[in-house]
C-alpha cells in the first residue's frame, strides 16, 4: 500500500523544483506504489510527466525518487506502533530449510570460522567486551515463527529462536534512547534499524532455525529477525552491533532502497 497520506502540511509549496513537482502532482505521487517506485517498476514515462524533463537527465528523475522516499521513511516511522505485533503462524507452515537471499550468488558465500568468531560491540554501549558464541547461547531463547517479505516480492514462512534484542541491549549497557542501531556483517554488508523498531518485542538476535543452529548459508552463527521489516533489513552473519545517533546508509539504502522499509 502507499504510505504517503493527504496531509495538509506535507504538500505546501515550498522552494525547490522537487517540492513544486510533489505539490503539483499530489493525487498521482498518492497512486504509485512507493516499492514498485522505488525498484523502477513503474513507468519511467510518468516520472517525465511529474518533472516535464527527459527521463535521461537521470539527476532530476532521482531526485524526485530521493524526495517521495524521504517523505515514506518519515511517513511510516511516525505510524510505527512499537508495541503492535505481527502476525505469528504455526509450525506445520515452516518452510524449511529457509531461502537464501544476498547481494550475491549463494555460491559465494564465505563461511564464519567459529574458533575465532566474537561478537564486537561499538558506540553507545556501556560494557563493549565482545561476546562468543557460548555466551549468547547461554543467553535465554524466544522463538517466532513469523512471515520474512522480500522487497522483491516473495516471502515465506520460518521459524527463528535466540536472545531477544531489546533485553541483550539493555543487559549490555546501551543507550535505549539512541536513534540507530548499526548491524555489521562478516561480508562488509551494513544495514541500520531504528531503535524502536529495534526493541519491538518480535526483534531478536537469531541463532536458530526450526530449533536447530542456523547453518551457511543462512547466517550462521548470528542474523537479526525482526517482524517489523522487510527482509532486506534482517543482515546475516553479524560480526558487530554498534549503537549511535549518526546515521549510516546501508547497502540497499545506497541502491534508492526505503531506509524505514517497515511493514
Amino acid at each position: 500500500m502507499s504510505i504517503i497520506r493527504r496531509s495538509t502540511s506535507l504538500f505546501q509549496p515550498r522552494r525547490g523544483p522537487e517540492q513544486r513537482i510533489l505539490t503539483e502532482n499530489r493525487a498521482l505521487i498518492e497512486d504509485i506504489d512507493r516499492r514498485k517506485l522505488l525498484r523502477g517498476a513503474v513507468s519511467l514515462g510518468a516520472l517525465s510527466m511529474l518533472t516535464g524533463c527527459d527521463v535521461a537527465e537521470q539527476p532530476q528523475v532521482q531526485s524526485v525518487l530521493r524526495t517521495v522516499s524521504s517523505f515514506n521513511d518519515r511517513v511510516q516511522a511516525a505510524i510505527f506502533d512499537p508495541n503492535r505485533l505481527a502476525p505469528t503462524y504455526s509450525e506445520a507452515q515452516v518452510v524449511n530449510p529457509p531461502r537464501f537471499n544476498a547481494y550475491y550468488e549463494i555460491e559465494n558465500v564465505k563461511p564464519i570460522d567459529i574458533s575465532g568468531w566474537k561478537l564486537e560491540l561499538a558506540g553507545l554501549i556501556n560494557d563493549r567486551r565482545p561476546w562468543n558464541i557460548e555466551q549468547i547461547y547461554a543467553l535465554p531463547e524466544q522463538e517466532e515463527i513469523i512471515k520474512h517479505i522480500c522487497v522483491e516480492g516473495w516471502d515465506y514462512i520460518g521459524q527463528w529462536s535466540g536472545p531477544n534484542l531489546r533485553h541483550f541491549l539493555t543487559l549490555v549497557g546501551a543507550d535505549l534512547t539512541a536513534k540507530y542501531v548499526a548491524f555489521h556483517g562478516n561480508d562488509d554488508y551494513l544495514e541500520v534499524i531504528d531503535m524502536p523498531s529495534a526493541l519491538h518485542p518480535q526483534t531478536i538476535l537469531a541463532t536458530k532455525y526450526a530449533r536447530e543452529p542456523i547453518t551457511d548459508p543462512f547466517g550462521y552463527p548470528l542474523r537479526l529477525r525482526t517482524a517489523v521489516k522487510l527482509g532486506f533489513k534482517n543482515p546475516k552473519w553479524i560480526r558487530a552491533i554498534e549503537v549511535t545517533n549518526t546515521y549510516q546508509e546501508g547497502f540497499w539504502e545506497k541502491q534508492g532502497f526505503n531506509w524505514f522499509s517497515g511493514l
